[in-house]
């Protein structure tokens, strides 16, 4: 019998995976207004149905691309939506262009996908994932605690 394959994971990981995401109300998950500021080079405004107000700068949502493929590599590196891998330590940086897409298409009624200015364009970033990580003060304290 082979152990290849076999992961060790601890009991806070495990709980952590089984934890079902609640199932957000309808209102919090129906954007209202939806502003993607492509010619301000900004991101991506969102007023809800449920009086809310979200905003994602284009960087944050570079950054979580909800694609498989992205979404691996965060787990791997043990990042959460949003955070950036650490750079290279290099003696001479090059210069990285800020993330910006070059359209935005909607997706049915769902969702946004971004055809970002690097090629990418596998994330389709659904209300539900936004709403659930909106970056608003009052939404990021409550994640901190």
């Amino acid at each position: 019998m082979s152990h290849e394959g076999i992961r060790i994971v601890s009991k806070e990981e495990e709980q952590a995976r089984n934890k079902e995401p609640h199932q957000l109300p309808r209102e919090a998950v129906t954007p209202l207004k939806v502003r993607v500021l492509l010619t301000e080079g900004k991101g991506l405004e969102i007023d809800w149905t449920d009086g809310h107000k979200s905003a994602w700068g284009f960087k944050w949502l570079r950054d979580a691309c909800p694609c498989a493929t992205c979404n691996d590599v965060r787990e791997a590196a043990g990042l959460k939506p949003g955070q950036s891998a650490p750079a290279p330590v290099q003696l001479l940086p090059m210069y990285t262009p800020p993330a910006k897409p070059k359209s935005v298409t909607p997706i049915g009624r769902y969702a946004l996908q971004f055809n970002w200015e690097d090629g990418h364009t596998a994330g389709i970033y659904s209300w539900d994932y936004l709403r659930r990580n909106c970056q608003c003060a009052e939404c990021t304290a409550l994640d901190k605690n």
